[in-house]
């Protein structure tokens, strides 16, 4: 039986509005698949519209034209509505900054996902725990996130991420707020989770040296998709891609 990929993006494109009038136009025929259990980076520079396509990725935005399949299940022209249900069903997300509620424990911040989908606060509770104990901060419940360090603060979001039970992983630069040895400390933790249990993840990120804990690397330039392929052993490999794209 022919596996389903958690994502197909077929030619999508993504453009703006301008004040003047007009559109600009960021994204430019993304075309990619990605199957249940790999570790995938979408990487390129400051303004290459990784982060556009982040957006379209979870389901925060939709794409100008294209289309974006979703577990099979075409989401193009979902409403916001329709979009805010399939982020709460199928996505899990790990921002930068952890986005955490800071005058709620963080047993509630890991349970509030849950909440949205009406789950019994017995249920709620059992789960948020459960991932807790996952991330190894089931001794921290009634903390607040003012009290933890950052790297604590990035594993309640990533305990917050898994209480659904979600199909993808959706990591908005999840390093960035943390010093060298804690984020790779948590790269290793996505590592792990792949591996073992094996969620799929999406990586943002703009430094090679964070990609290379994924498995495959989508970069981004300009708009345009210059590579997709393994990670590569040295970022030159990148670099020329874009500057092929930038020659053409």
């Amino acid at each position: 039986m022919k596996q389903v990929p958690v994502i197909s993006m077929k030619k999508i494109c993504k453009s703006f509005p301008l004040e003047i009038g007009g559109q600009q136009q960021v994204l430019f025929d993304i075309t990619f698949s990605i199957n249940p259990g790999e570790f995938v980076a979408i990487m390129g520079p400051s303004g290459s519209g990784k982060s556009t396509c982040m957006n379209i990725v979870g389901a925060l935005d939709s794409a100008s034209s294209g289309v974006y399949e979703l577990y099979g299940k075409d989401i193009t022209t979902l409403l916001p509505d329709e979009l805010a249900k399939i982020r709460n069903e199928y996505i899990g997300f790990v921002f930068q900054n952890f986005n955490l509620l800071p005058k709620r424990s963080i047993l509630d911040n890991v349970m509030l996902p849950l909440m949205y989908r009406g789950l019994p606060i017995v249920e709620r509770e059992q789960r948020a725990r459960a991932m807790l104990k996952l991330v190894g901060l089931e001794n921290f419940e009634t903390y607040l996130p003012t009290q933890l360090s950052g790297g604590m603060k990035q594993r309640v979001a990533i305990a917050r991420a898994l209480a659904g039970d979600p199909k993808l992983i959706l990591a908005d630069e999840p390093t960035g707020a943390l010093d060298s040895k804690m984020g790779n400390e948590i790269l290793k933790f996505f590592k792990k989770l792949n591996k073992d249990l094996g969620i799929t993840i999406i990586m943002i990120t703009h430094e090679f040296e964070i990609a290379k804990y994924a498995n495959r690397v989508i970069h981004i330039y300009d708009g345009r998709m210059t590579y997709d392929g393994p990670v590569p052993k040295t970022e030159s490999v990148l670099l020329k891609s874009e500057k092929r794209a930038h020659n053409k």
